[in-house]
C-alpha cells in the first residue's frame, strides 16, 4: 500500500532545511510518495540581506516548491519542520498552519499521523517547547502525533530526544551531522510505516 507524506518546514539558514530532506528520504525509503515544500517566506529583504547564510540558503532553495493548504488535503501523513523561535514555531510556519482552518472544520486533518522537527541555535534554546508548542496544533486537529520516541539507537546517537528530531547549530555554524540526520530519516521512515499500518486497519481511507 502505498501513502502519501508531506514534509512542510521552514529553514532560514539551511538547518531545517537539511533534516525535511532526511525526513523526506526515510519516508520515501519504504515507498511513500513524498512532497517536499518549503512554507512562504514573510521576512523583508532588508532583514534576509543582514545574514548572508539565510541570503544564500534563499536563492539555493527557489527550486523547492512552496507549500500550499492543497499538500494538506492530499496526504495522508505530515511531518512539520522549523528552527525554534523563543520556544515556539518560526512565524512562517505558524502562518502556513493558520490558513488549514476550512480544512480543519471539515474534518480533513482528523486522524492523519503527524510528526514534528526543529533546531536551534543553543542547546537549551527552546527545541523540545517547540515541538510541544506544535502538539497543541495537533490535538486541535485531532491528529495522531507519531513521536520518533526512543525506538531506535539512531535517537540516541542524535542526542536522545523523543519528542522529535532536534539539531543544535551552536557557534561552528555547522549543519546537522551525520547522527542527527539519521535520527530525522528514521522518523521519516517511521512517520510513514506507522500511517501504512493505520491505512491497513482502516483507520483512514
Amino acid at each position: 500500500m502505498t501513502v502519501k507524506v508531506a514534509v512542510i518546514y521552514y529553514s532560514a539558514t539551511g538547518n531545517v532545511h537539511a533534516l525535511a530532506q532526511a525526513v523526506a528520504e526515510g519516508a520515501a525509503s519504504t515507498g511513500a510518495e513524498v512532497r517536499l515544500r518549503r512554507v512562504a517566506e514573510l521576512a523583508p529583504d532588508s532583514a534576509i540581506d543582514q545574514n548572508p547564510q539565510w541570503r544564500r540558503h534563499t536563492e539555493a532553495t527557489t527550486s523547492i516548491a512552496e507549500a500550499s493548504v492543497e499538500d494538506l488535503a492530499w496526504a495522508d501523513a505530515y511531518a512539520f519542520g522549523t528552527p525554534t523561535r523563543f520556544g515556539a514555531p518560526a512565524a512562517q510556519l505558524k502562518q502556513f498552519i493558520d490558513q488549514a482552518g476550512g480544512l480543519w472544520r471539515e474534518g480533513q486533518l482528523a486522524d492523519k499521523p503527524v510528526t514534528a522537527f526543529t533546531s536551534a541555535f543553543n542547546r537549551h534554546g527552546g527545541n523540545e517547547a517547540t515541538i510541544l508548542s506544535l502538539g497543541n496544533v495537533f490535538y486541535h486537529w485531532g491528529a495522531l502525533i507519531v513521536p520518533p520516541g526512543f525506538t531506535d539507537p539512531v535517537v540516541y546517537a542524535a542526542g536522545g530526544n523523543p519528542y522529535g528530531t532536534s539539531f543544535v547549530t551552536g557557534p561552528s555554524g555547522d549543519g546537522p551531522d551525520t547522527a542527527t540526520l539519521e535520527a530525522a530519516n528514521y522518523q521519516g521512515r517511521r512517520l510513514a510505516q506507522i500511517t501504512m499500518r493505520l491505512s491497513l486497519a482502516g483507520v483512514r481511507a
